[in-house]
């Protein structure tokens, strides 16, 4: 990243003191110095108002700037005292105008009527966070089945450090990944995956690694052009067939690769044990079974099956 020792330790301190906590709970941020005259008369106010919002999930975070000028810098801090309402690690508003007690506890009710922040702590703030990463797995594989796999790797990525044990994110951070064509990283995700047991064995995790799997197919675009005549050539060399397929769909072009199982299946189902079929299913574990290319793909194999 290109950053000094010291730098990275700031960073780390930060991520650790202020973006862990406001994946949760909203964190006001204030910016201050000990020699600064208005900032030592606004802390009480922020303190009373964080104390008495405490169980509304509100938290109360202090950067001395003389202290941390990397992380102010990176605020662009030019005065002080300057304060932030933080969440899930991206400012949402700034507070700094907000100098009474009335004012401050004004634009916190604005702000919490609209996020989703935990308050309190126990069974409720549990179900709550469980209720969010769901929408956030959600909202990943929206944008899968989008074609956007960039950010849904972005989203799945923030949902695993909210939710280290959650195999769906953690699954579809390995999928979008592989879509995304970085291969190299989504074996590192599935590597520290295979490392927790809480993970390893979920159905999920193995679609996933099925995903990869595939992906280790990619051939350059001669290849797949010399894959393709070959199998265009000799129909009856399914070997050559399936190892189209394969690259096909490692290259990105699903309709070629299913067009081509579905045709070995119906020349020949049992060919060598339903590889055919087995290869499609693969292919849709790999995609995930909600994804409407799948859905209507599936369906092409159930006429084949039953007629």
């Amino acid at each position: 990243m290109g950053l000094s020792i010291d730098e990275q330790k700031a960073v780390e301190k930060f991520k650790a003191e202020v973006v862990e906590p406001s994946m949760t709970k909203l964190v006001i941020l204030d910016f201050y110095a000990d020699w600064c005259g208005p900032c030592k008369a606004i802390a009480p106010m922020l303190e009373k108002v964080a104390a008495e919002y405490a169980d509304k999930g509100v938290v109360l975070k202090k950067i001395d700037v003389d202290q941390e000028k990397f992380i102010a810098s990176q605020f662009q801090v030019q005065s002080i005292p300057t304060i932030y309402a933080m969440f899930q690690g991206q400012p949402v508003a700034d507070l700094t105008q907000a100098r009474s007690e009335s004012q401050m506890k004004q634009t916190l009710d604005q702000i919490l009527s609209q996020l989703p922040i935990q308050g309190g702590d126990g069974a409720g703030a549990e179900a709550q966070m469980a209720q969010q990463v769901e929408q956030y797995v959600a909202m990943g594989e929206q944008m899968l089945t989008e074609g956007d796999p960039a950010r849904a790797a972005g989203v799945f990525a923030q949902v695993t450090e909210m939710a280290p044990d959650n195999a769906a994110a953690h699954a579809g951070l390995i999928r979008a990944l592989t879509q995304a064509d970085q291969v190299e990283e989504a074996k590192g995700v599935l590597a520290a995956v295979e490392a927790n047991p809480a993970l390893a064995s979920d159905p999920l995790i193995e679609n996933a690694k099925a995903a990869l799997e595939l992906a280790g197919n990619k051939v350059d675009d001669g290849e797949l052009v010399a894959l393709r005549e070959k199998a265009q050539s000799d129909p009856a060399d399914m070997d050559a067939r399936l190892a189209y397929a394969e690259a096909a769909f490692a290259a990105g072009d699903r309709d070629a690769a299913a067009d081509e199982l579905l045709a070995m299946f119906e020349a020949d189902r049992e060919w060598n044990e339903g590889a055919a079929k087995a290869k499609l299913l693969d292919i849709f574990s790999a995609v995930g079974l909600e994804d409407p290319w799948v859905v209507a793909t599936r369906r092409r194999l159930s006429k084949l099956l039953f007629g």
